[in-house]
């Protein structure tokens, strides 16, 4: 049974995940396992881009972009979760939890605009080639990275604010693992309704409108590529797009059955459990399903390895 620290009342107390499950400590260190991969394959990959040259092109720049925000999202709900747990403590400061808040929602939100952005400039690369270097600059590419973290920060902390301004009942606990908009607003006295509604309308344009840019592109992509002459091309044009649309399900699949299903509040163990998979999980299969079997980076990764071991 955890404890909890007494040190005033605008802490909140984190209930953590599954307490009705057993062998809850080999869970644990199972996430941290997990953790620990998702952030040594990021990690790997973010310097792989920096480091090879030929990895300087605006797809691996997006992707280097979607591995941190990968980074930040995970490492800024797993490492309390796991110190919670160890420790005994599921107290959490009133400024940790608005910190939780507003760095979960902020890279979950610039992710979706990356990867609608990260659609865009696979559109251009297969659909009009010739001007790709134009339209897809480096330049164009900084704005694409700063529109996504911009947009994100902007948004996540409206509703971090408005989140915490309202009066949270007593005994404060919070049915999550961390502090998330969804389960904070089950412990709301007030009456939210409004507000929720407000979610609806921020998850509309935040995942439903993006993830239908995404397919009509791809519909788009699809038959330009059914028109290529080479084979060759066809298939790596087909590799790459498969490879998009499964880090495209990853991560709306869970975003919009938790912020877009009626009643999403008042189910916090599916909540935690979706939760676990876009924290812990899509961190390690994105680099897996969109880097690591492709040829270019593991002719970055050997390259690294050589240089490596020519100079010991």
């Amino acid at each position: 049974m955890g404890r909890v620290n007494e040190t005033g009342t605008t802490g909140f107390i984190l209930l953590g995940f599954f307490p009705e499950l057993g062998h809850i400590t080999a869970v644990v260190a199972l996430i941290l396992l997990v953790y620990v991969a998702a952030l040594t394959g990021n990690t790997l990959l973010i310097l792989l881009i920096w480091l090879d040259s030929q990895l300087h092109t605006p797809m691996y720049f997006l992707l280097s972009q979607l591995s941190l925000m990968d980074l930040t999202l995970t490492s800024s709900v797993i490492p309390k979760m796991a110190a919670n747990f160890f420790s005994g403590w599921r107290d959490i400061s009133f400024l940790a939890c608005g910190t939780q808040i507003f760095f979960s929602l902020t890279v979950a939100i610039a992710e979706c605009i990356l990867i609608t952005l990260m659609c865009f400039d696979r559109y251009v690369a297969i659909c009009n080639p010739l001007r790709y270097p134009i339209i897809v600059s480096p330049r164009v590419c900084l704005q694409m990275a700063a529109v996504s973290w911009t947009g994100g920060a902007l948004t996540s902390l409206g509703h971090t604010v408005f989140t915490l301004h309202f009066q949270i009942c007593s005994p404060r606990e919070i049915p999550h693992f961390f502090c998330e908009v969804m389960a904070v607003l089950r412990i709301v006295c007030e009456d939210i309704s409004a507000y929720e509604k407000a979610v609806v309308v921020t998850s509309i344009l935040v995942l439903l409108l993006p993830l239908s840019l995404i397919l009509s592109s791809y519909v788009l992509i699809f038959l330009a590529v059914l028109r290529m002459n080479s084979s060759e091309g066809r298939s790596k044009a087909l590799a790459t797009c498969s490879s998009h649309l499964c880090v495209v399900s990853l991560y709306f699949g869970p975003g919009m059955f938790i912020y877009m299903r009626p009643g999403a509040a008042k189910t916090p163990r599916l909540n935690q459990g979706l939760f676990l998979f876009g924290t812990v999980l899509t961190p390690l299969l994105n680099p897996l399903a969109y880097s690591f079997r492709n040829k270019d980076v593991l002719g970055a990764l050997k390259r690294l390895m050589g240089r490596c071991l020519s100079s010991t």
